[in-house]
């Protein structure tokens, strides 16, 4: 289920979460912060902004987060734990809180991301940044590959990217499973991963 609110600046915000309880308090800590909420469709969600609960088990939180790769709004995701984090991102969330966030942390989050920001709980930062990997790849990417991993980082379609860079879907594939290869993954998330890791990207 969703809650919809119209904010201040003509932004929108949805709040999706499967247990009422959560989502009722998740209204309450924003409407908190001065903002109204109204009920929508949870598969409709038109929003500019998604307050997202994965909810409390990190496993069937994996499942939500599939769920965020569809929706064209910026995510703020609620996470159960540290270790979804990484993944989370790379599915295109733009901030990440832990469900225990106050409601003004979770305004501020809001109007953040809707600002192009990146925002993400201090506590997650060792789980969204590991030390860095030292060996060097096989093979290393071209700039053009450079340039498309960084998109994917951002959580960017195929089509988002190519656009963004003028060159056909097709053309992005291409480069896309190059890198992949190239990082030795098998997944866009594992690929984004791997490359925090390897200080290829900035998250």
């Amino acid at each position: 289920m969703a809650s919809s609110m119209p904010l201040s600046e003509g932004l929108s915000l949805a709040v999706v979460a499967d247990d009422p309880l959560v989502r009722s308090a998740l209204l309450s800590l924003l409407s908190g912060q001065d903002l109204r909420a109204e009920v929508a469709a949870a598969d409709d969600v038109s929003a500019d902004v998604v307050v997202w609960d994965l909810g409390s088990d990190p496993r069937a939180a994996q499942a939500h987060i599939e769920d965020v790769e569809d929706v064209e709004a910026e995510v703020v995701a609620l996470l159960p734990s540290s270790a979804i984090a990484a993944t989370a991102l790379a599915a295109g969330a733009r901030g990440l809180l832990m469900r225990e966030t106050s409601g003004r942390a979770l305004a501020a989050a809001v109007h953040a991301v809707h600002a192009g920001l990146l925002v993400f709980d201090p506590v997650l930062a060792s789980a969204l940044i590991p030390s860095r990997e030292h060996t060097p790849l096989a093979e290393e990417l071209t700039a053009r590959e450079q340039e498309v991993l960084q998109h994917l980082s951002e959580g960017l379609a195929n089509k988002e990217i190519a656009a963004k860079m003028h060159i056909s879907d097709h053309t992005v594939k291409f480069h896309v499973n190059a890198i992949l290869t190239k990082l030795g993954v098998t997944s866009r998330t594992e690929a984004v991963v791997t490359a925090a890791r390897r200080g290829l990207v900035i998250l």
